[in-house]
């Protein structure tokens, strides 16, 4: 049965959401890997693989929502809340570019006072300094909390960012886009059919964003499904997303850390049944931030045909325990040595020109970049 649905997906025939479950449910992890990888080499026949530089700016730990699975949110008032000053998370965007970045992605807590006027303030200032680097910021959540700090509708909300100079739109705190399982591990955050309605009012308006799913905590296999068949359906109906993230949930300093992290055999299976039910979604990422350099590479043969980022800094996985870290030319060898040309894109999947890549892979050798420290 299972090589049946293998066939059908990697004969460009839609799986259904009982057909997307029996692959979860089965153990036949290197069929259910190359059919994967069959699909990924029809839709990318290229002979090279991505990857992006760009750096992960947490301009504020400050939420006032309660996840369980979040190290890194401090309440209003904590001793350890920070909001970046300005001057810091500008030179955090410089060296952001020195390093050949053309992008920041940037997300917060949900805080608590500030109006949307601040956040316009900061795009403006960013775009000011830095009108190269696109702005990829603002998770469904925040976007959504902003609607009820300001009292204004998410097309207002997303209008006056775009025009502030918001340039496209992360897929943070997708978690699982299941109303049950999201009342059960977060409190005071948006839920599924508003985190989606963020995404399609801002697909409407022309923009584009990415979409994740962290898994491997509460979640039944029959809910990992429904998040990817929610994903599916939007992407049906605006084809606004970019690329698919998934990852493995990581439970170290968190109110969840007796749930046992998922692994490597169930992040693979998960990342290549993602890759055979989204038909629709061209790009999958490898999550090499939270599996490591090879199981990171080993996705790439499991579905991925991107490497993801860089990262030259990252702050929520981090204080979850989780500190993998690869330079640039590591993450361009794990590509080379699958017989790929390691290729840099920006955050639209369009590929810098030589010259500019050429620029950043010396710029990372001169710099011998260590990992940074995580923000306070």
């Amino acid at each position: 049965m299972v090589a049946r649905l293998l066939d059908k997906a990697v004969a460009g025939e839609r799986l259904t959401p009982a057909e997307g479950l029996e692959l979860l449910n089965s153990h036949d992890l290197a069929s259910i890997g190359r059919a994967a990888n069959a699909v990924t080499l029809r839709m990318h026949p290229e002979t090279y693989r991505t990857y992006n530089i760009d750096r992960n700016i947490n301009y504020t730990n400050v939420c006032t929502a309660v996840c369980d699975f979040c190290a890194f949110y401090r309440k209003p008032g904590d001793a350890e809340a920070y909001v970046l000053p300005r001057e810091e998370l500008l030179k955090k965007v410089a060296e952001t570019v020195e390093l050949g970045g053309q992008q920041i992605l940037m997300q917060g807590g949900l805080h608590p006072k500030f109006d949307l006027s601040w956040y316009e303030e900061l795009l403006g200032d960013i775009r000011r300094e830095f009108p190269q680097v696109n702005i990829h910021g603002f998770s469904p959540p925040e976007l959504h909390h902003f609607t009820k700090v300001n009292r204004l509708p998410i097309r207002t909300v997303l209008e006056r960012l775009k025009t502030a100079g918001l340039g496209s739109i992360p897929g943070g705190g997708a978690e699982i886009l299941v109303d049950r399982v999201r009342s059960e591990i977060t409190r005071g955050k948006v839920m599924t059919d508003d985190w989606l309605n963020v995404m399609r009012t801002w697909h409407e308006l022309g923009g584009r964003s990415t979409a994740t799913m962290m898994f491997g905590h509460v979640e039944t296999l029959a809910e990992r499904i429904e998040h990817l068949d929610r994903v599916r359906q939007l992407q049906d109906e605006t084809g606004g997303f970019t690329a698919f993230i998934c990852w493995t949930f990581q439970s170290e300093h968190t109110e969840m850390a007796d749930i046992p992290t998922a692994g490597s055999f169930e992040y693979l299976k998960t990342q290549a049944v993602s890759r055979l039910y989204l038909d629709n979604v061209a790009n999958i990422q490898s999550s090499w931030v939270t599996q490591g350099r090879r199981i990171g590479q080993l996705a790439l043969l499991f579905g991925a045909n991107d490497m993801g980022s860089l990262m030259i800094e990252e702050n929520v996985v981090a204080e979850a325990g989780t500190t993998h870290f690869l330079t640039l030319d590591q993450i361009r060898n794990s590509i080379a040595e699958l017989g790929y040309e390691p290729r840099q894109r920006d955050v639209f999947y369009q590929l810098v020109g030589e010259e500019r890549e050429q620029f950043a892979i010396e710029a990372n050798r001169r710099q011998d970049r260590q990992p940074l420290p995580v923000v306070a």
